[in-house]
Formats: structure tokens, sequence, C-alpha cells
């Protein structure tokens, strides 16, 4: 149901209806924008015989506001539709392949898919419709048994299945054409070791890279069936393995497909002047900069895999291609204090454009199977074995207080305007109003971002915020 800061259309969840339809009646809804209100009668007219949730996230992960979007899925979705049928619930999900079990108990679900579920779902489902044996299935969990099939390690398809989500076939599309994206992923998997992230544990630690005339492919038809849209890459990273992003575009760029690109992180080791020039011709209007920390200290103790020569560099390279860019910084590692809060503010003074938005969190979110959740145990902060599911866990460094973090930032918020602290990131009606307003008078082009940060500077002056 999460809107901030667009709307997000279900890919996985279209993924898992196109490997089921060459077998299966298949029917998809989406949640985000009728919140569960048609969900039961859409259950009765269809009257299936097995219903799947998926489920994108447990939580916000940000320290301070802490919401647990389990709550709503359970009294909107869940418990509706259990009320309704007593067919075979599964759940499955990035958020609910994090904390399996949890949600598990915590829903009463028949039986749950760790990670990718393309093979084993119409597995699962061909084995109960026959009433066959599913214990040897991996990935599988059931109210049973909350231990994952055959051992605690998760399996991956390689290669990625040959399947296009067909987003806008599956759900009506016409909510996210103002607001949102269309979602490709270019890959899964990812080899490095951020010490807090769960990407390597839902989709392995090794790169799967999908064909770029795939990509290319699925990206040309989804246009000829929309028009002009928006295509996020979703990736962990979208320049890893080396050289793929440029094999990508290349593709892009030799069809002549006229699109908008925008992708999530871009890593600081691969970048070059062919990577950036090669995005502008294939389309890219807006990126995401993830490098967490600009503190040598706290890259190593973040295990960033990059040092800070090669994010100057990459911040180089954003302004001279000049790509409006979201840039996203987390406070609060092992380690951190205030000569490495410093370090993180100078990079951002010395390298940034103001014109792009900064987001600074503070506290990093525990999860299990992590490097962190390892080093929270060790220096005791939880038990082996605690959940930290509900109230969500969160590690924050003993070398500096919470208040003083958190006044820290709101000085470096005021002293930059294009500077949020993470609660502070969701604009208000009226700003989104204005924005809005100002984007038509003046037929702006740019990211909603850089609009509205043009507002909160206009605010500012006027003494609104």
């Amino acid at each position: 149901m999460e809107k901030a800061p667009y709307p997000v259309p279900p890919l996985g969840l279209c993924l898992l209806a196109a490997c089921l339809r060459d077998h299966y009646e298949v029917k998809v809804y989406d949640g985000v924008f009728d919140e569960g209100k048609s969900l039961v009668a859409l259950v009765e007219h269809f009257n299936p015989d097995y219903v799947g949730f998926s489920i994108r996230n447990i939580d916000d992960i940000v320290m301070d506001r802490e919401i647990f979007y389990l709550d709503g899925i359970l009294d909107k979705f869940i418990r509706p539709v259990m009320a309704a049928t007593d067919v075979p619930i599964i759940l499955g999900g990035s958020g609910f392949s994090i904390f399996p079990v949890e949600c598990m108990k915590l829903t009463g679900a028949d039986y749950g898919i760790v990670g990718e579920a393309e093979v084993i779902l119409p597995a699962l489902l061909d084995r109960l419709q026959f009433n066959l044996d599913i214990s040897m299935l991996p990935n599988l969990i059931t109210s049973e048994d909350w231990k994952i099939q055959t051992g605690s390690s998760f399996s991956y398809s390689k290669p990625i299945l040959k399947r296009f989500s067909e987003i806008d076939s599956w759900i009506d599309f016409t909510h996210y054409l103002q607001k949102g994206v269309y979602s490709i992923q270019t890959k899964r998997g990812c080899s490095h070791r951020c010490i807090y992230c769960t990407y390597p544990l839902i989709e392995g630690i090794k790169f799967r890279t999908r064909k770029p005339a795939d990509i290319a492919d699925e990206i040309e038809q989804a246009h000829k069936r929309l028009g002009f849209i928006t295509f996020e890459f979703v990736d962990s990273t979208f320049n890893d393995p080396a050289g793929h992003a440029e094999l990508i575009c290349r593709e892009i760029i030799s069809r002549k497909i006229k699109v908008r690109l925008r992708t999530m992180g871009i890593n600081p080791r691969h970048t070059s002047d062919e990577l950036f020039e090669l995005m502008l011709e294939a389309g890219f209007y807006q990126i995401d900069a993830t490098p967490d920390s600009a503190s040598p200290k706290m890259l190593k103790n973040l295990g960033k895999g990059f040092d800070l020569p090669e994010i100057e560099k990459m911040a180089l390279l954003i302004r001279k291609y000049n790509i409006p860019t979201m840039w996203f910084f987390l406070f609060g590692g092992p380690g951190e204090d205030d000569q490495t809060f410093m370090e993180t503010v100078e990079f951002i003074e010395n390298h940034i454009n103001p014109a792009d938005l900064v987001y600074m969190n503070a506290g990093l979110r525990i999860y299990p199977n992590t490097p962190l959740y390892s080093i929270a145990v060790s220096e005791g902060r939880i038990i082996t074995g605690d959940a930290v599911f509900q109230p969500p866990a969160y590690y924050f460094t003993e070398k500096i207080t919470r208040s003083r973090l958190d006044q820290m930032m709101k000085e470096v918020s005021m002293l930059y305007p294009n500077c949020l602290p993470a609660l502070e990131t969701s604009p208000s009606p009226e700003m989104i109003a204005e924005a809005l307003t100002l984007r038509m008078s003046k037929q702006f082009d740019e990211p909603m971002f850089r609009t509205l940060l043009r507002i909160r500077k206009k605010w500012r002056g006027e003494g609104k915020i």
C-alpha cells in the first residue's frame, strides 16, 4: 500500500503469474491503490483453488517512524480472505523471505516460499493438485514445519527464467502512469558484502544477468503497449557486473527506443565517461547514488567494497554530465563518530550538486543472517536467536549519542536545503500541489524531487519551514 516516494508496481507477482498461466488460470490483485476494498469480492467471484500474497516490505526501516506494514497487510488483505475462503494460503515476496518463520506464525498461512518462486511455486501447485510429496521442494516452509525445506540455504534459478512480467496485462497500470514507473530487472543477486543488506540473502551472492537483447525486447514491447512511460531498473546496483550496463544501453540505443529511464544504486567502482555518455544517450534522466558514507573508515566498516576516491570520481562524473541524482547516506553504523559524520558532510558540501536530493537516515535496520546481526550479537546488543522482527531492531553507534546525531543532521539540513533527514522526506499535500502547479506552468521536465527542492528552498526563504 506504500505510495511514497512513488507507487511501485508488483513486478515479482506479475512474473509469477506469467510463469503460471500456461497451466493455470491466474488473477492478479494489486493492493497499492485499492488497499483491499474489492479483494474479497474478487476472491468470491474468481473462486480460486489457491491464494498467494506477495509481501514486499515488513517495515519502513526509518528508526523513529517504525511503520510496521504487516498490521495493515493482515487487517486489509490476509484475514478478510481467510474469512471468505478456506483454500490454501501461500506467502512469498522479499519481505516474507527475510522473516519467513515470523510471517508464517503471525498470519497462519499454509505455505511460504523463500526467495524467487518462478520454479518452486508451479512445482508446489502441481504436487498439491495431485496430492504428491512436497518435502523435497527447496525454499519451502509449511504450517506443519517452520523450517526451510532441504536445509538452511536457499536455491536460485540459473539462468533467470526468460519471462517478461508484462505488468500492464495483469493490473490496471493507469494508476502508475503519472507518478509510478515500469519496473525492469536486468539481473539478480549481489556479490557485494554490505553488512546490513539482504539482497544476497534473497537473490544469491552471485550476479545472474539477463541478456541485453531480452531486456531491450521487454522495454520495447511495453513501450509499444503503453506509450511514453518511465522505466526503472530495480537491481541492487545497475552497473554491476562491470560492462553489463554499457551493453544494455547500447542495445537500447541501437534500436532507437525513445523512453525515459531511471535506476537504483550506481556502484562508484564501475563508473566512467563511457557509462554516463551511454546512459544519457539511452534515455536516463535520473539515477540513485547509494554510497551510504563518504568516510574512509565507515566505508570499510559498512563493507561497501569501494573507496572515497571512487565516490569522488562518481560525483565528478554526475556533475559533468548533469544527471539528476538522489544521494543516500546512512549514519550511526559501527564506529560512526563526530569525525566520520563530518567527513561525509564535507563530501556533500564539496561534491554534490545543490539541485540534487541528499537523503540522510540514522540507524541501521538489523536483519537476520547479515554481518550486522553478528556484530550486534558480538557487542551484546541482541542475543543470538533474537528475531529482530517486531518491534524492529536497529543498530546505533555508541560513539555518538542519538540526540547529538539528530541535532547534527538538523543543522546540516538547515545549511543545505537539499539535505533531508528521513523523517522529512515525505512532502506535504500542499507542497505536492504547488510542485504540480509549478511543473505545469513552467513546463518542467525535470524529476519531481528537483521541483520539490525548488519549493522547499522557496518556503524556507518565506519562513514556512
